[in-house]
């Protein structure tokens, strides 16, 4: 599908970068550009001590609103020069509330964007993340630190483990990859999962029926955690993107245990698209 419209979501600092590179992509596709500026509310005080502060955490709430208007119209100076079509927002969320609250706004949007800059802002960066990927039914484009993303790659890799979310991921991404040079269709260790005799054979036939140029890649794990592998084979044939299903397992358990896709959350060395 066209990207007509791309959310990103930035915090209240230090997002030129990441505006700057999210024109970019929309000049690219001709395409309108959906920013939330985000703030996470003060945490209310607790108990009779904090009551005899509460004066303090007021005034602290209206320094984050102040703080949060000053970098919408800091947004929007810094856009107005592109000469793309833009929109620029800011939301106070409470923590608890601001994966619905990005969420809502992603499904007004083609693509969530989560540049690098929100690295500093962990907690946002997880409920931007969550947000995007459980409340919006769109998929997360995620740019790790020192890389660029384009929606016009000349190599994806593919993860492919025949999982439900794995299949959306490839059908969200179906233009994207169609405009490829080449698309490695990756898979670890797939004997012991329900590829078929053929693992990879399916979805590879699936994909050039579109037009798409494919090669399967049938990895071993060699006792290396699943993320390990696909980040290392995304380096060795110069991936521009990687493209891949998100939380097969869930959420809590990831988190608990670990999992690929906070791995991949955590430490992926190209762009990621996901997709729940």
């Amino acid at each position: 599908m066209r990207y007509k419209t791309i959310l990103t979501v930035v915090g209240v600092d230090r997002f030129d970068d990441d505006l700057k590179a999210a024109a970019d992509i929309c000049t690219a596709g001709n395409a309108h550009l959906s920013v939330l500026v985000v703030k996470l509310a003060a945490l209310p005080p607790i108990g009779d001590y904090g009551a005899t502060f509460s004066v303090d955490w007021v005034e602290a709430r209206e320094n984050d609103v102040a703080e949060l208007n000053a970098s919408v119209e800091a947004a929007k100076a810094l856009l107005s020069g592109t000469g793309i079509s833009f929109q620029v927002d800011g939301r106070y969320s409470e923590f608890a509330g601001a994966d619905n609250d990005i969420g809502g706004r992603a499904r007004y949007a083609d693509m969530a964007l989560i540049g690098p800059s929100l690295s500093a802002s962990p907690d946002l960066r997880s409920r931007a993340i969550d947000g995007a990927l459980f409340n919006s039914a769109r998929p997360v484009l995620l740019v790790p630190k020192g890389r660029r993303a384009s929606l016009a790659p000349k190599r994806v890799l593919l993860a492919w483990n025949s999982h439900i979310e794995a299949a959306r991921a490839a059908r969200e991404a179906l233009e994207i990859m169609a405009g490829a040079e080449i698309v490695h269709v990756t898979m670890v260790d797939p004997a012991g999962s329900s590829s078929g005799e053929e693992p990879g054979t399916d979805v590879a036939a699936y994909l050039a029926r579109h037009g798409i140029k494919v090669t399967i890649d049938r990895l071993p794990g060699a006792g290396r955690r699943v993320d390990e592998v696909l980040n290392s084979h995304a380096l060795d044939i110069a991936a521009d993107l990687i493209v891949m299903g998100a939380y097969g397992h869930s959420r809590m358990r990831e988190r608990i245990f670990g999992g690929v896709t906070k791995s991949m959350i955590d430490a992926a060395v190209v762009p990621v698209l996901m997709m729940h």
